[in-house]
C-alpha cells in the first residue's frame, strides 16, 4: 500500500464536515480512485461508488439524470440498501468528466446535504475548462500527482522520521554524509527510470522487472493518446503530432515546442494551437512552463505564452521513450549521454505538486534560466537552474540574472549531483534530491527555507 501526502488533506476534508464537495483531478493512472475509495471507506460504514465510464460503457442508468431526484432514484437502484443517514453514508462519484452535468449538479446535491460526497476525474481539467456553470462556492477543486520523490523513499522503506531527518538537513544546510548521499542518488536514479505512477512503483518494489515496468509505462503512454482521441478527429491528431513531440524536444537546448514543426506549415503561431496546448495540460498529462523575458514579482503578471515549454508528467514515461530498456546511461551515469532532460521533467513535476506555478527565464541578450518560481518569503522572483553533468558551477545566464539591478531578485539556485550544500555569490547549491523540500505556501503544513 502506497503512502500518498494527499490522503490527510483527503481525511482532514471529510472528518471536518466542510459543506464544499471535494473534487479531485488528475491524469489516468496517478492514484486518484484508489486514495478516496481506501478514505472513504476507512471513514463511512456506508460506501457508495459510481464508476461513470463503467455507467456510460454499459447500463447508462445515469446517463440522463438532470436533477437530484433523478440521481436518488438512479442510484437506488445500484444502491439501495446503502442509502442510510449523512453520518454513514459516502458517495463517490468517480470519473465525473464522463457525464459533465453532474458537475452543475453537485451544487444541488449539496444544498439537498443527504449524503457526504466525493468527486474524481482523469481528464476532470478538460471538461472544468469547458464547462460554463461551474458550482463555484459548492465545490473544493484538487490537483493530484503521481508519487513525487518523497512520496517514492517512502515507498521505498523511508520512514517519516527519516524523512524528517532529511527535511532538517535541508533547511539547516548540512550536507549529508557520503554513503547517505550515494544512497539518495541510487534511489533518484531509480526514480527517473520507474517514475510516479502507483502500477509502475508497485511493480518495481515487489519484482524490479524493468520490462514488466517499462511495459506499463508504454500502456499508459498509449492510454493518454487514446484519450485525445475523444476529440474530433483534427484535434485529435494535432493534440498527439505535440504529445509525441515532447521526448524530441526535452533534447533540444530550448526544450520548447517549435510550432511550424506541429503540422510542417509555416506561418502557424500558438494562437492556432491553444486548445490542443489546453487539453494537453488541463487533463494533467504534461505540465506547462511559462516563459518570462522581463521578471516582476509575482510571475503571472509578465508570463509570454508564445513560447511555452510542455514537459511530461511523469519521468518515467519519458525515460522509456528515450531509453526504453537501456537503463545505463541513467544508472552508471555515462558521460556522453546527457540527462538533463529526465532531470528538469522530475523538477517541473515535483515543483508542480508542491503549488508552485511554473516559469522560465528567456532572454535574447541575457540566456536562458531553466525554472523561475515565486519567492514569497522575500517577494521577489527566485531562479533555479538544474544540472545534470559535471560543470554545475558554469551557468552564466543564472550569473547574469542576479547581477541585474532591475531584476526582483536576492537568490537563486543550482541543483546538481554534487554532495555539498554551499553558498556562492547568492547562488546555494544543493543537492539534485532537496528538490522534493521546495514547498510553496504547503497543502501539507510547511513552507520552503532555502
Amino acid at each position: 500500500m502506497l503512502y500518498r501526502k494527499i490522503e490527510s488533506f483527503i481525511r482532514n476534508h471529510l472528518v471536518s464536515k466542510n459543506n464544499k464537495i471535494l473534487l479531485i483531478e488528475g491524469a489516468r493512472q496517478i492514484g486518484k480512485t484508489y486514495i478516496v475509495r481506501k478514505v472513504s471507506k476507512e471513514l463511512f460504514p456506508n460506501y457508495i461508488e459510481v464508476n461513470f465510464v463503467s455507467d456510460a460503457a454499459n447500463a447508462k442508468i445515469f446517463e440522463n439524470v438532470k436533477s437530484v431526484d433523478d440521481f436518488y432514484f438512479a442510484l437506488s437502484t445500484v444502491a439501495g440498501d446503502k442509502m442510510k443517514e449523512k453520518d454513514n453514508t459516502i458517495v463517490f462519484l468517480d470519473e465525473i468528466q464522463e457525464y459533465p452535468q453532474f458537475i452543475t449538479l453537485l451544487k444541488f446535491l449539496r444544498e439537498d446535504n443527504r449524503f457526504e460526497y466525493i468527486a474524481s476525474g482523469s481528464l476532470l481539467g478538460v471538461t472544468l475548462a469547458e464547462t460554463t456553470s461551474i458550482p463555484i462556492g459548492s465545490i473544493l477543486h484538487k490537483r493530484m500527482y503521481q508519487l513525487d520523490f518523497e512520496e517514492f523513499l517512502i515507498a521505498n522503506g523511508f520512514s517519516q522520521s527519516a524523512i524528517d531527518s532529511l527535511e532538517e538537513k535541508f533547511r539547516t544546510k548540512i550536507s549529508l554524509e557520503p554513503a547517505v548521499h550515494e544512497k539518495m542518488m541510487d534511489l533518484f536514479k531509480k526514480y527517473l527510470i520507474v517514475g510516479g505512477l502507483p502500477d509502475c512503483v508497485n511493480t518495481f518494489i515487489s519484482t524490479r522487472n524493468v520490462m514488466d515496468i517499462r511495459q506499463i509505462q508504454t500502456d499508459i503512454t498509449n492510454f493518454y493518446k487514446a484519450d485525445a482521441g475523444k476529440r474530433d478527429e483534427a484535434r485529435k491528431l494535432k493534440i498527439r503530432r505535440i504529445y509525441e513531440m515532447l521526448p524530441s524536444v526535452m533534447q533540444n537546448v530550448k526544450k520548447r515546442i517549435v510550432v511550424k514543426d506541429i503540422e510542417g506549415i509555416k506561418g502557424k503561431r500558438y494562437a492556432n494551437y491553444v486548445d490542443e496546448f489546453d487539453y494537453l495540460i488541463n487533463s494533467g498529462i504534461s505540465n506547462e512552463v511559462k516563459a518570462v523575458s522581463t521578471p516582476v514579482y509575482p510571475l503571472c503578471q509578465t508570463q509570454d505564452k508564445n513560447l511555452l515549454k510542455l514537459y511530461m508528467n511523469d519521468v518515467g514515461l519519458l525515460s522509456n521513450l528515450l531509453f526504453r530498456f537501456n537503463t545505463k546511461p541513467i544508472l552508471e551515469t555515462v558521460r556522453s549521454i546527457n540527462l538533463g532532460a529526465l532531470y528538469e521533467t522530475v523538477v517541473a513535476s515535483q515543483l508542480k505538486s508542491l503549488g508552485h506555478n511554473l516559469f522560465y527565464y528567456d532572454n535574447r541578450n541575457n540566456g536562458e534560466v531553466d525554472f523561475l518560481i515565486d519567492d514569497y518569503e522575500n517577494l521577489a522572483v527566485l531562479p533555479i537552474e538544474v544540472k545534470s553533468g559535471r560543470d554545475y558551477m558554469i551557468h552564466s545566464a543564472i550569473d547574469r540574472f542576479l547581477r541585474n539591478p532591475d531584476y526582483p531578485v536576492v537568490r537563486g539556485v543550482v541543483l546538481s549531483n554534487d554532495r555539498e550544500i554551499k553558498y556562492v555569490d547568492k547562488i546555494t547549491y544543493y543537492p539534485i534530491y532537496f528538490v522534493m523540500f521546495f514547498r510553496s505556501t504547503s497543502d501539507y503544513g510547511k513552507d520552503m527555507i532555502l
